[in-house]
Order: structure tokens, then C-alpha cells, then sequence
């Protein structure tokens, strides 16, 4: 009985871990998936909401303010990205994509530490998501359950938009064909920059809910983006589905990876892309080639 509640135990540290992963490829997949973008900035971006909610957090002593703001403040800085740096090199291709963004993870990074520090921060979570909640024999931590909550409605918001909505057509109109949506009179580039900036949006709230759960700290961006680019490659690009699905394989592999054989466990979501990659090139739930 010990040993199946021990199991039960550690999927669900797979699964919270996997959702939050999912908060933040969210972002990634409308940015790389769906315009194209390659973003290397986005657990930059991801880790400086985490930053920003710290400090609110510390002038208002209000979480969820934080969490209102702070998203919304990484979102305008992923707007500005996009229209002033993006889209001037967006035609020259992926190179030079990723060498910009590169270059503004790095800036954010030593910006995090000048002002910040080296040293991990601490943020507080608000009293009523302190403690633990019983179920079926099983404590667990309040505050998991609400990122498993949280990453949960964020992905049935995300699938409205862009499935439900007028919105979400011509979004995908643009992404799949730009040329002639702009012939329509739509702005494309605007509906890109809006995009972007609802990606950074994404990447902030993630910051901001799992700031508390990882440890806030400078290397916080560089330990998740990996991850972030096994998560669009192994769910398919532009897929919000594929993400989801993918982010719950990969927090498993690394839940009970680490349980089994510890010094390997990031190699498994390696074999996991591998495998998929030869099996089918588009991803589990990939839109486009």
C-alpha cells in the first residue's frame, strides 16, 4: 500500500511539474509553433515575471496582485520585443533569430542579477494556498494542486481563442497564410505583435506562479529552455494540444527518471523526442510540417 501511494505520489510531482512546464510552452508555441519565431528569450522572459512578482510581492504584500500585473508588464516588454528588434531580422530567418534573442536573454539575465542578485530570492505564497490538501490517503501541498488548476484553465482559455473565437481565425488565417489575409485589409503584423506579446503574456503568468515552486534564481531561465523546445518539438508545432500532452510526458519521464535512475534522467525526454521524431516528424499532434 506504501509503495502505490509512493507512486501515486510521484506522478503527480510529475504532473505539476508538467503543467507548469505547459504554462510556460504555451507561450513558446504560439511564438515558435504557430509565427515561426524562434525565441530563445522566452524563459528569459518566463524568469523575469518570476523577478518582477517578487518585487510587487514585496511592496504590496499582495500575491495576487502580483499575479495580475506582472504578466501584463512581461507582455508589453514582449511587445516591444517584436515590434523594434523581431521584426526587423524576422525576413533574414532563423539564424538570425535566435542570435537576437540570444543576445536578449543575456541582457535580461545580467539585468536580473545587477538589480536582483546573484542569490535565489524567496516569494511567498498567499495564506489560503498554504499547507496541504487529503485525498485518498495522499497529502499534498495546496499550492501544486493550484498550478495543476491554473495550467488548466489557462490551456482551456488558449484553446478558445484560437478554435472558438473570430479572433482565433484569423490568427491562424495569418499564420498559415499571410500574404492573402493581408490582402483582406487585416494587419498581419499587427495580429503577429499582438501574438507575441500574448506569448511573453504566458511566459510572465508561469514566471509568476512558479517563482514560489522552483526557487526564483538567475539560472532559473536557462535550467527550463530546454524543456521548453523538447515540449514544442515532441507535442508539433502550433499545437496547444500537443503541448499539453507532451509537458504531461515529459514531467512523468523526469518524475520517476530521477526516482529510477537519477544521474540520467534528462536523457529520457531525449529518447522521448528521438522516438517521436523518427515516428512521426510532425510531432504527436503537430498542425504543419
Amino acid at each position: 500500500m506504501e509503495f502505490l501511494l509512493g507512486m501515486i505520489t510521484q506522478a503527480l510531482h510529475g504532473l505539476v511539474y508538467g503543467m507548469l512546464l505547459f504554462l510556460v510552452a504555451s507561450g513558446l508555441t504560439l511564438i515558435f509553433g504557430m509565427m515561426g519565431v524562434l525565441n530563445f528569450a522566452h524563459g528569459a522572459l518566463y524568469m523575469l515575471g518570476a523577478y518582477f512578482s517578487f518585487s510587487i510581492l514585496r511592496m504590496t504584500n499582495n500575491f495576487w496582485l502580483s499575479l495580475l500585473i506582472a504578466p501584463f508588464l512581461i507582455g508589453g516588454i514582449g511587445i516591444g520585443i517584436e515590434r523594434f528588434f523581431l521584426r526587423q531580422v524576422h525576413r533574414y530567418g532563423h539564424a538570425h533569430q535566435l542570435l537576437l534573442t540570444f543576445g536578449i536573454a543575456y541582457i535580461i539575465e545580467e539585468i536580473v542579477k545587477w538589480i536582483w542578485g546573484n542569490e535565489p530570492v524567496l516569494v511567498k505564497i498567499p495564506k489560503i494556498l498554504v499547507g496541504s490538501f487529503s485525498l485518498f490517503g495522499i497529502s499534498y501541498p495546496t499550492y501544486r494542486l493550484f498550478i495543476l488548476g491554473a495550467s488548466l484553465i489557462v490551456f482551456a482559455f488558449l484553446f478558445a481563442i484560437l478554435f472558438k473565437t473570430k479572433a482565433g481565425i484569423i490568427v491562424r488565417a495569418a499564420v498559415s497564410n499571410s500574404a492573402m489575409v493581408n490582402a483582406l485589409g487585416i494587419n498581419v503584423p499587427l495580429v503577429f505583435m499582438v501574438l507575441f506579446g500574448l506569448g511573453a503574456w504566458l511566459a510572465g503568468l508561469a514566471g509568476v506562479i512558479g517563482g514560489p515552486y522552483l526557487i526564483t534564481n538567475p539560472g532559473m531561465a536557462a535550467t527550463i529552455i530546454i524543456d521548453l523546445f523538447v515540449v514544442i518539438v515532441v507535442g508539433g508545432l502550433g499545437s496547444i494540444q500537443g503541448a499539453l500532452l507532451a509537458s504531461f510526458l515529459i514531467g512523468q519521464l523526469q518524475s520517476f527518471g530521477i526516482l529510477i535512475i537519477p544521474q540520467f534522467a534528462i536523457v529520457f525526454e531525449f529518447i522521448l523526442m528521438a522516438v517521436v521524431l523518427i515516428l512521426r516528424p510532425r510531432g504527436l499532434m503537430g498542425e504543419k510540417d
